[in-house]
C-alpha cells in the first residue's frame, strides 16, 4: 500500500503509532516500526536526558524510521524537541504550540515534521511555516480531539491543504483505514487500538476493560485535564470529571506537580514560580494537567481501576482481541484492501 505518507517516511504501511505517555515507549515504538508502520515516542513524561536514552534504545531495537512527539504546552517539551533535533530524528511530531522553529531545524538535516491539529486554522498555519504533514484529530479520538468528527474534519483539511493529512480518531481496523483514505487522508494514526496489543505496556487490567467496553463507554469533558478530552468511562473518570478544578483540586495538584518536576528534573521552586507568574488561567491549566498525569500514570502503569483514568477513543468499542502489533498492522491493511476491492465492484456500472 503506497501513499504520500509511506513515500515521505519510507514505511511499508500508512499507519502511525500515536505518541501516548507511558504507552509509546521505546519497545512499543520499535514494534510498530518493525511491523512496517511509524512508531512515535511519547516524550511528555521524559526529561531531555531520558528522551535521548529512549531514542538510543529505539535505535538498538530497530533500523526502521521512527519519530518522537513533543506537546509544547508541557514543561520541558521544548528541551525534548531540541534533543530530537540533535539526534536527527527522521520524524518529529508536535502539538499544543507553535513549532516553526522545529520545522526550520529539522529541515536542515532532512527531517520531517508533523503538526497535530484539530481545526483548519491551525492546519493552514502549520503548512505555511513548512510542516510536511498534519495529523487531524477528530472528536472520536482519545484525549484531545475537538468537536468536528473525523468524517468531517479530514476531508475539510484534505481539500484545503497541499501537504498530506493523517487521520486520527475512530480508526481501529481496515474499514477505518479504507474510510480515512477515501476521505482524503494519506494515512492514519492509531492510539487506542494499538494500546491493546501484546507489546503494549498498558496494564492488563485496562487491556481487559478495553475488550469489555463499547463505543458508548467514554466520557468527553474539559474537566479532566482542562482541555476537551476523551477518557474511558469508569467510576474514577466520573469522579475526576465531576470534581473539576476547585480548591481541593488545586491543593491536590501541589504534590503531583512536585512529582512532575522531579520526573522532568526541573527545580520545583523554579517550576512553581514560573507557573504562578504565568497567570491564573495558565496556572489552573497546569494544575489540571498535574492531576491528570497522575491519574493516567496509575492507570497505565499500575492498572489501578479505582483511581486511574485512561484516555481512550470511541474505537475501543470495536476491539475484541489482543493481537501482536505485526498481526494488527497486517490485518488492518489486508482488510482495507479487501474493502477497496468490494467498493470497486459495487461501483461498477
Amino acid at each position: 500500500m503506497k501513499t504520500r505518507i509511506t513515500e515521505m517516511f519510507g514505511i511499508k504501511y500508512p499507519v502511525l503509532l500515536s505518541g501516548m505517555s507511558w504507552i509509546s515507549v521505546p519497545e512499543m515504538v520499535a514494534a510498530v516500526s518493525n511491523a512496517g508502520g511509524l512508531g512515535i515516542l511519547a516524550t511528555g513524561v521524559l526529561d531531555a536526558e531520558a528522551t535521548r536514552k529512549a531514542i538510543h534504545r529505539i535505535r538498538e531495537l530497530t533500523d526502521k524510521p521512527f519519530g518522537a512527539n513533543a506537546s509544547l504546552l508541557f514543561p520541558g517539551a521544548a528541551e525534548n524537541a531540541k534533543v530530537c533535533i540533535e539526534e536527527k530524528l527522521p520524524v518529529i511530531n508536535f502539538s499544543l504550540g507553535k513549532g516553526d522553529w522545529i520545522v526550520k531545524a529539522a529541515s536542515e538535516y532532512g527531517g520531517k515534521v508533523i503538526a497535530t491539529v484539530t481545526n483548519l486554522r491551525h492546519a493552514k498555519r502549520a503548512q505555511d511555516y513548512g510542516c510536511h504533514a498534519v495529523i487531524a484529530t477528530g472528536n472520536e479520538a482519545a484525549a484531545h480531539g475537538e468537536f468536528p468528527t473525523t468524517f468531517c474534519l479530514v476531508p475539510s483539511l484534505a481539500s484545503a491543504l497541499e501537504i498530506p493529512v493523517i487521520a486520527a480518531g475512530g480508526i481501529g481496523d481496515g474499514r477505518g483505514l479504507a474510510a480515512a483514505l477515501a476521505l482524503g487522508a494519506e494515512g492514519v494514526a492509531m492510539g487506542t487500538r494499538l494500546m491493546t496489543t501484546v507489546e503494549s505496556p498498558l496494564h492488563e487490567n485496562f487491556k481487559k476493560l478495553s475488550l469489555e467496553k463499547g463505543v458508548y463507554d467514554t466520557i468527553y469533558s474539559r474537566k479532566f485535564d482542562g482541555m476537551w478530552c476523551r477518557v474511558l468511562d469508569t467510576p474514577a473518570a466520573r469522579k475526576s470529571v465531576g470534581r473539576g478544578m476547585g480548591l481541593v483540586g488545586m491543593l491536590k495538584a501541589i504534590p503531583y506537580s512536585k512529582t512532575i518536576a522531579d520526573m522532568l528534573k526541573l527545580p520545583y521552586w523554579k517550576l512553581f514560580i514560573g507557573v504562578l507568574a504565568s497567570g491564573w488561567s495558565n496556572a489552573r491549566q497546569l494544575a489540571y494537567m498535574a492531576n491528570s498525569f497522575e491519574s493516567i500514570r496509575v492507570a497505565t502503569e499500575n492498572g489501578d481501576v479505582e483511581h486511574g483514568v485512561l484516555p481512550a477513543g470511541q474505537v475501543m468499542g470495536l476491539i475484541d482481541d489482543v493481537p501482536t502489533v505485526s498481526e494488527l498492522l497486517e490485518r488492518t491493511v489486508r482488510e482495507a484492501e479487501e474493502v477497496a476491492r468490494t467498493l470497486a465492484s459495487k461501483m461498477e456500472m
